[in-house]
């Protein structure tokens, strides 16, 4: 039963469908993870969460800022933003039960079978797989909530704080777990995030570097799954956090690991 990962696809279903035709893909053998950012900017943002969701029993997902952007739009907490591409998953009919597939996705997952965890963005560098799957059971208990829901996406946006600490609570508290899965890209030895340059590691601003580099110092760091970064091209250096957005959206190519053997695929569709 192989277990495939998949980078961002922000509404690409294409090059998705040419990566599973290329390894014979089976929703009654095998397993697909998506690092998040399914939807948004690409041109098949519907598609792309119907073809997910009819599948659903073979997939496995992380929520990413696109997808909570999603969310926010739907319930009418948000504007959409220029170059958005989500008008018809909130004018679907089959809108509801799509929405509510994505308010069961965690943040954070971690499977023992593979000894490896999937995130959007990252994680603190401090912070251990139990510390970071009770963060992310604490936004997720919200976003499932039909109550809560509308008033934590009402507070979802915000860059500070920008470090994290335990006694934070409330909003505020969701907010930046929030930011540390899903936007991070920068940040400093002590886990302070940087949110203004989305470039280049080489980029970095002075006094902060890529997450996974603190990370990875860390004697508590885990085996990764990540996305979110394109400008990274995949890659991080190391072999225990694997980068997967190599900017399909963006008109690059989609990637695809097989985690039993490392294996990588990619596909030179376009996301036309």
């Amino acid at each position: 039963m192989p277990t495939y990962v998949v980078g961002d696809l922000q509404g690409c279903l294409d090059p998705l469908i040419c990566l599973l035709e290329q390894v014979n893909f089976s929703v009654e053998s095998d397993q697909l993870w998506l690092v998040g950012d399914l939807v948004n900017r690409g041109p098949q943002s519907l598609e792309t969460l119907r073809f997910l969701y009819e599948r659903r029993h073979s997939v496995t997902a992380v929520l990413g800022n696109h997808d909570l952007h999603l969310l926010a739009i739907y319930y009418q907490q948000r504007e959409p933003s220029r170059g958005d591409t989500l008008d018809e998953i909130v004018a679907a009919p089959d809108a509801p039960q799509l929405i509510r597939w994505l308010r069961n996705l965690p943040l954070f997952y971690w499977n023992e079978e593979h000894g490896i965890a999937m995130v959007h963005a990252g994680v603190h560098p401090r912070w251990t797989i139990q510390q970071a799957l009770s963060y992310s059971r604490e936004v997720e208990q919200v976003l499932q909530n039909d109550v809560a829901i509308i008033e934590y996406l009402a507070n979802i946006y915000g860059n500070s704080p920008a470090s994290w600490s335990e006694e934070l609570g409330g909003y505020t508290r969701l907010r930046t777990i929030a930011n540390y899965f899903t936007r991070m890209r920068f940040c400093n030895a002590k886990g302070k995030l940087q949110f203004s340059n989305k470039g280049e590691p080489e980029d970095a601003p002075e006094g902060f570097d890529p997450w996974f580099k603190h990370f990875l110092e860390q004697p508590t760091s885990f085996p990764l799954l990540f996305g979110h970064w394109a400008a990274l091209k995949g890659e991080t250096g190391s072999d225990k956090v694997i980068g997967l957005d190599t900017g399909c959206v963006w008109g690059e190519h989609l990637t695809m690991i097989r985690l039993e053997d490392r294996q990588l695929f990619t596909c030179s569709c376009k996301a036309d």
